[in-house]
């Protein structure tokens, strides 16, 4: 018989994935997150806080209820009805892994409630299969800098710890951008000549994480698989691409599927503000409303609390930041 715990809270990170180069393969935890509680219910019922959760469907075809679903079956056991809390400070359809956050968050808390049947290889295999990649959803799960590869069945992955020096800067436009429609833009097939570059881009960016060879990000974050294709979604995507290293970036990509736009920093340089007015200008400059936050890579993955918290879930998110 299955002994289930009263309460299941994780917290999870934002992600940002490819890096330029990795398509599918490289990915980012970042320094946002979305919280989740579940709890067996007699009635299925959400609770859902801030603005990132405007328009999120509150009923079974919620996405976290349907991937809590899937645990359990995988598990062989039956929750039908649950209590579910959630508050995000991912923004939703950017760029910053939101829908990975949420499918991590789903599977670890589902996971826990029920005593945590299920391993991390199995979440991850799982993740990968609803996301169909397994570069936001791994970097969500496990933190840092993930390299990863799925076959359709089972995902593996490498992470790296990302340099201490290592800042991340992203400029958000105000508009959503669906993974779906970026996707339609790219083409079926590439030549030769665009797959080895990206190969060899991807290989030198992996390498120069891992040494904290820094000098060498900005070219190795050059892409030719998706970028150039996904550039005209992202009004002054190109001129940020091609410039943010003069004002202080280390590397700069389109941040997942984007439109957010992502500069990797040091943070023992003094350029910040100046990036920051440059990319600020640049989208103004396209007449786009859009706004930029500093972050860090977050070396945790997604992360259980104990059964020990017995706060309010609001309260307990307003001990972690100001609601």
């Amino acid at each position: 018989m299955t002994v289930f715990k009263k309460t299941a809270r994780v917290r999870v990170p934002a992600s940002t994935a490819n890096l330029g180069p990795g398509f599918d393969t490289l990915g980012m935890a970042l320094s946002l997150y979305a919280w989740i509680e579940i709890k067996e219910a007699e009635q299925t019922a959400f609770h859902l806080y801030g603005d990132e959760m405007n328009g999120v469907p509150q009923d079974k075809t919620n996405l976290i209820f349907k991937v809590a679903q899937m645990v359990f079956r995988e598990a062989g056991v039956s929750v039908p009805e649950l209590d579910i809390s959630m508050y995000s400070d991912i923004p939703l359809t950017r760029g910053l892994g939101s829908s990975a956050s949420a499918i991590v968050g789903a599977l670890v808390a589902a996971n826990t409630l029920i005593g945590s049947p299920l391993p991390a290889s199995k979440l991850f295999d799982m993740a990968s299969a609803i996301e169909k990649h397994p570069d936001n959803v791994g970097a969500s799960l496990f933190g840092g800098i993930i390299t990863a590869m799925w076959d359709g069945e089972h995902a593996r992955h490498l992470r790296l710890e990302p340099d201490a020096n290592l800042e991340v800067m992203v400029v958000i436009p105000d508009f959503q951008l669906s993974t779906s429609k970026a996707r339609e833009v790219l083409p079926a097939h590439v030549s030769l000549k665009d797959a080895v570059y990206n190969i060899s881009h991807a290989s030198m960016l992996v390498a120069a994480l891992a040494s904290g060879r820094t000098d060498l990000i900005a070219e190795a974050m050059r892409d030719q698989l998706h970028q150039p294709y996904r550039a005209a979604l992202v009004p002054g995507m190109t001129e940020i691409l091609q410039n943010a290293h003069h004002y202080g970036a280390l590397g700069v990509a389109l941040s997942g599927a984007g439109p957010t736009l992502l500069a990797l920093t040091d943070r023992r340089e003094n350029r910040k503000a100046e990036l920051e007015q440059y990319l600020t200008d640049t989208m103004n400059k396209e007449r786009i409303t859009a706004s930029v936050l500093k972050l860090r890579p977050e070396n945790e993955g997604v992360k259980v609390y104990t059964e020990g918290n017995t706060l309010p879930f609001v309260d307990m998110i307003k001990g972690e930041l100001t609601i």
